[in-house]
């Protein structure tokens, strides 16, 4: 399934719904060279060339509940509608 965020393409998920936290990840599985916490404690990963390889997104549907939205900063913000992290929370 694939989950688009300010034009990029993740294109893997893992939606653990014990701890409401939503793994994403783009090509293959490998180590990232850094990440960095977001201002919404959410967790960015990229590779050695400074491209994001994955996010990690804590209480997925507790925000998408409560806000209506979900707010991830990387590097500028995004908003991102219930509908449009769906197929990976469905997926779980």
């Amino acid at each position: 399934m694939r989950i688009e965020i300010d034009g990029l393409i993740f294109d893997d998920s893992d939606y653990d719904a014990d701890g409401d936290v939503l793994y994403l990840s783009r090509g293959p599985s490998r180590t990232a060279a850094d990440s960095e916490q977001t201002p919404e404690g959410h967790v960015v990963r990229w590779n050695a060339d400074g491209d994001v390889i994955g996010v990690t997104i804590l209480n997925t549907k507790w925000l998408l509940e409560r806000d209506g939205y979900l707010k991830i900063t990387m590097p500028h913000e995004v908003r991102l509608r219930p509908g449009e992290l769906t197929p990976a929370l469905a997926a779980a």
